[in-house]
């Protein structure tokens, strides 16, 4: 690695969630906290997820790999994240989608152990959050 720091990006959306909500909740979320579009490597998110429209335009849009991870690899992650959501357990096995995934892949494409940069940021249609590794 070139010591740049591996920045990724999880989310979580909920079924037919389109990718102009994703991208405006992603945009608003890099305005919000100085981080540039091209300083972001890779999204994630569950493998229920895996045909889900929207994720996958928003993939194509912005032509970064998207990386699917199963619930009980995400699970894995509870005891890091910044918030618990029974909903999201609920519904998939895991406690929080977006934080577990980017959490999962900054660690997989960096030096563990990850950091979340930016908490679980929620739109009424999705989540965000991004972790950061070196």
């Amino acid at each position: 690695m070139n010591g740049k720091p591996i920045l990724v990006v999880g989310l979580g959306c909920q079924r037919g969630c389109p990718a102009s909500v994703l991208r405006a909740l992603l945009d608003q979320t890099l305005q919000v906290h100085g981080i540039t579009l091209d300083q972001v490597r890779a999204l994630a998110s569950i493998d229920l997820k895996r045909d889900e429209p929207g994720l996958l335009e928003l993939a194509g849009q912005l032509s970064l790999p998207l990386t699917y991870f199963s619930a009980a690899e995400l699970a894995s992650y509870q005891a890091r994240l910044s918030h618990l959501s029974e909903i999201a357990f609920a519904r998939t096995g895991c406690h929080g989608v977006a934080e577990s995934a980017a959490l999962a892949l900054a660690d997989r494409l960096g030096n563990p152990p990850a950091t979340l940069r930016v908490t679980r940021q929620k739109d009424p249609q999705a989540t965000l959050a991004l972790a950061v590794t070196s």
